[in-house]
Order: C-alpha cells, then structure tokens, then sequence
C-alpha cells in the first residue's frame, strides 16, 4: 500500500473509527491528515483484509433491513448473547486483566484505511480522549416513532450523565446550543442521504470518510467518528450513526458502546471479557470492567499521547487502586 492515501480530510489531525456489527464489529480506524497534502501510510500485513469494498450490498429497504436484525437479535439471544448482567459473577477479572484490556482497547487501532477501503490490521495507537466538555445531541430521521424517540432521549440523558461520573469529565445531552458530539438515528433511506448533513456537522469531511456512513454495509449495526480539528491527540467532534431499524436491545447496545467508545475507548477483542467491546456481541451492556476502562481513560496522571509503553506503569497502578477499592 506504499503511496495510498489514507484520509483527505482537510482538517488537520486525525479521525477515529469504530464500528458494531456482524463480521465487522468494532474496527477502528486511525487516519492522520494535515493541510499539506495526504498521508502516506505503510503497506499492510500481506493477509490484511479488505472489508467496506467487499460487503456493499445492493439497496435494502428499510423493512428488509427491520427484519435482518430483528432475526440477528433473535439468533443471539438463543445463543446466549446479549447478556445485559453488568459484573457477572462467571467472569471475574484481576487487576492485571484491567491493565492488559486497557492497553489493548485504548491504545491499539484494529482497522485503517487503503485508499478507499478498510483493512483490518492492528497497531498500536495513541491515548486519545476529550478535553473539552462533551456535549452530546440526538437527531431523529423522520421515520423514527415518537415513542421510541422518548425512550431513546430518556436512556442517552441517563447514559450521557453516568458516563460523566465514570470519567469524572463533562459529559451530557443537550437539546439545543453548540453540540460536538452528534447521534444520528436513521432508517436506511436516510442513512443514505445524510451527506450533506455530514458536511455540516463536520466542515472539511471527506468523501471516502462520508461514504463509510452512507454505504454503510448491512453488516455493520453503528458507528462512530471521532474527529481531532487541533492535529493533537485530543477529540473535538463526534458523530454516531445509530440504525433506527434495529430492535431495543440491539439498539439500545449501540447506544452503549458507540458513545463509550467515542470518549476514547476505539478498539474491540474477543479476547476481552466480561465487556461490550467485544467482537461476539456477548454483552449488550456496559460491564463492570468497561466502567474501569473508562474510569482509567480519564485518570490524570495519563495524558493524550501517550503510548503503552510510557502509559502501562501507570495503567497498572490505577488498576491496582480500583481493583483494591472494590474488594
């Protein structure tokens, strides 16, 4: 991939991705641009995968795309996933497993950009997390119940507020004023013609980066991009994009981890348990053990920039302290 272009986004900086969905559940992405021209990256792994270009599929109506995920759901919930137990008893964790899970999901990307494709290949990241007040903001499509337009506001107020005591960081949904951090819930119609909306929420947004939203693959249940305008490690501007098609628990997952991971937790394995950043889709809630990411993603004595390498005796010391605080 020596030469490819990676983001042509014109803001300086970079963005991140994070995807929940079937067999592309959780990427990340980390692009790095500046005013100067693009980026060229590395090459990848020879057995790097493609995933956007390969799974488009041709147009679904927003009724094919109800009855896809409501079956999903179903087949998951057989399967005993979706758990909504936030500290299940049958997965317990150490401090040493806190350390680790951080370091994995915190400062490590999963997915980058080739051209105009995503690629699955891990790397190692940067502590990424805001400084600024997060001001959060649902926008509904028209196709959207007013009912379910209550629920949703009622749980992504309580959520926005408990991810503010978790992180010890500003965070809440505001209903008017200057927002940075927007929720899209849109039926596939509308997903597909939000362009325009997308360029006025973030001035200077690419098309490669606009169309991961409006060719979004039926694989893929949400996502989030998160944006740096300050060419620094720090986010400025979020977006979520929420499938309204999707069933309660399913959405009401999204909701859950695409806003968690939008304050700096991008990255997902299924090597992480118990949480709901996890490629299985074991857990349709945030765990125990994601509330200590997060509580060690906003600590003090880390700062954006970070690397593991700086960051893991530190990481280790918070885990020690909230492990010993619970026990």
């Amino acid at each position: 991939m020596a030469g490819a272009r990676m983001s042509r986004l014109p803001l300086a900086g970079w963005w991140t991705t994070s995807f929940c969905g079937v067999a592309l559940a959780g990427c990340t992405v980390l692009g790095t641009t500046d005013n100067a021209g693009p980026v060229v990256a590395t090459a990848p792994p020879a057995d790097a995968r493609p995933i956007a270009a390969a799974i488009v599929e041709p147009d679904a109506s927003a009724s094919d795309v109800a009855r896809h995920f409501a079956a999903l759901q179903a087949r998951r919930l057989e399967q005993g996933l979706l758990r909504t137990d936030p500290a299940p008893r049958d997965i317990p964790f150490t401090g040493r497993d806190i350390e680790d899970a951080f370091v994995w999901i915190a400062l490590h990307d999963e997915y980058s950009f080739v051209g105009d494709r995503l690629v699955e290949r891990a790397s190692p990241a940067p502590l990424r997390r805001w400084e600024q007040p997060v001001r959060m903001r649902l926008e509904f499509g028209a196709s959207v119940p007013t009912e379910m337009r209550r629920q949703d506001t009622r749980l992504v107020r309580d959520y926005a507020t408990r991810l503010g005591r978790l992180t010890d960081h500003p965070v809440s949904l505001q209903a008017a004023g200057r927002t940075n951090f927007h929720v899209l819930v849109l039926d596939e119609t509308e997903r597909r013609a939000i362009g325009p909306r997308l360029r006025d929420l973030v001035p200077g947004i690419d098309g490669v980066t606009e169309r991961v939203v409006t060719e979004l693959p039926l694989g893929v249940s949400c996502l989030v991009l998160a944006f740096s305008r300050s060419g620094t490690d720090v986010y400025t501007d979020a977006i979520a994009v929420i499938r309204a098609e999707l069933p309660d628990l399913s959405r009401h997952a999204c909701y859950y981890e695409e806003l968690a991971q939008g304050l700096g937790l991008p990255n997902d394995s299924p090597r992480l348990r118990p949480s709901l950043f996890n490629d299985t889709a074991e857990f349709a809630v945030l765990t125990r053990l994601d509330e200590t990411l997060l509580r060690i993603l906003y600590d003090t004595r880390l700062r954006p920039g970070m690397r593991a390498r700086e960051a893991r005796p530190i990481i280790r010391e918070i885990a020690a302290e909230l492990v010993g605080g619970e026990s």
